[in-house]
């Protein structure tokens, strides 16, 4: 790293010379760890609900999503954490504020935030402690209260110093790509400081180099995964990994500049993922765990589905994507996704926690499933305003 970059970087790291010194621990490639408030897989759930819509109605969506929100956020109040797993919940509960709109989800992610003191997670280089700064960031674009982004800031000025490792990716897994880039382009919206994006390009370049198949257009969840294969002989890509990575791009791209260098990058890479992705949608609307060998797989993801769908339904609604081409491909999602609702809101058929493609239990429900329904409901109701107004 040059000089000048290095002393303009340290003007950054706010935080004191021992918790920099920490940094020099490298992290271990686990998978990730299962928190148990999370989610869960009874036998028995309940009746599906049988009275919530498909249609891209501004009220059949805020339904479906007040449905689902109020019974996850009911849940879990008690237990907001700075997880990963948590921190995907929370970018949907944020969006879902915004577009419902809904004071009440906005005041609980402004409880959480201050109960949790506006910190990030314990691991100072881990993609995965690093997810909840982008809810702290967008509640700070809305009341700039310094509390809500010196942690973050100190965080990722300290980390922005932390040299590179070839043989150990910052980012070695392709879940990070939705943790921690978001981040970088919100501090660079609240500070208007472009190292954050510098730092950016440089390992999202390094991530996607590894791990991004540019014939089949996905991402391997890591580089464990790069030779094996799925039951029929076929590449074994996993969906909600590559939910995590489309749904990244679009928040990445939702504040990268317009005139920025690399966006044309970015803006490729989701454009050949959604027509990969689209290719892939099962009869039903969703995903299966496994993209490629979709018929080993007894019931879709929704998770992975979710991502999916919200990123495809940015794209159009920022005109990167033809509409005519895909949003047929976001109805049938959203469709299939209110069919795994159950009546007091669970959503179902999301993988519990994992790195890979897997079975589960229809009931099976975990917040970051949540997150990605929001997601994808919130884009879906964007357009259907933007329409109402025009």
């Amino acid at each position: 790293m040059p000089l000048t970059r290095r002393t303009f970087l340290e003007s950054l790291c706010l935080a004191t010379l021992a918790p920099c010194a920490g940094f020099a621990q490298q992290q271990k490639p686990v998978d990730k760890e299962f928190l148990p408030e999370a989610g869960d897989s009874p036998d028995d759930a309940g009746p599906l609900a049988a009275d919530l819509s498909a249609r891209l109605d501004p009220r059949d969506i805020r339904k479906a999503m007040l449905r689902v929100g109020d019974w996850q956020l009911k849940r879990v109040r008690a237990a907001f954490n700075d997880d990963w797993t948590f921190a995907a919940l929370y970018t949907g509960v944020m969006a879902a504020a915004r577009t419902l709109p809904s004071p009440a989800f906005e005041q609980d992610m402004l409880a959480m935030g201050r109960q949790l003191h506006w910190q990030p997670g314990p691991d100072p280089l881990h993609a995965d402690h690093q997810a909840v700064g982008q809810t702290y960031l967008e509640l700070y674009l809305q009341h700039r209260d310094p509390a809500m982004l010196a942690p973050i800031q100190q965080r990722f000025g300290a980390m922005m110093l932390h040299p590179d490792d070839p043989k150990k990716p910052l980012w070695w897994w392709c879940d990070a790509l939705f943790m921690a880039p978001p981040v970088c382009t919100r501090l660079y919206k609240a500070t208007g400081n472009t190292a954050y994006l510098n730092f950016l390009d440089r390992e999202w370049n390094i991530t996607s180099t590894a791990l991004y198949d540019t014939e089949e257009h996905l991402f391997y969840r890591d580089q464990r995964y790069l030779a094996q294969r799925e039951k029929n002989g076929r590449k074994l890509f996993w969906s909600r990994g590559n939910g995590w990575v489309l749904a990244g791009l679009a928040r990445v791209l939702e504040y990268l500049p317009q005139d920025w260098p690399t966006r044309p990058r970015y803006v490729a890479q989701l454009q050949q993922m959604s027509a990969a992705l689209a290719k892939l949608q099962g009869p039903d609307g969703l995903w299966r765990s496994g993209l490629l060998d979709p018929s080993a797989y007894a019931l879709p993801e929704v998770s992975g589905s979710g991502f999916i769908a919200y990123g495809i339904a940015w794209g159009i609604r920022h005109g990167l994507l033809d509409e005519k081409t895909y949003l047929p491909v976001v109805q049938k999602a959203w469709q299939g996704m209110i069919a795994h609702i159950y009546r007091d809101g669970r959503l179902g058929c999301i993988q519990p926690v994992g790195a890979a493609p897997g079975q589960f239990k229809p009931t099976s429900s975990y917040v970051y499933g949540v997150g990605a329904f929001l997601l994808a409901g919130s884009e879906l109701l964007q357009r259907t305003n933007t329409l109402k107004a025009e």
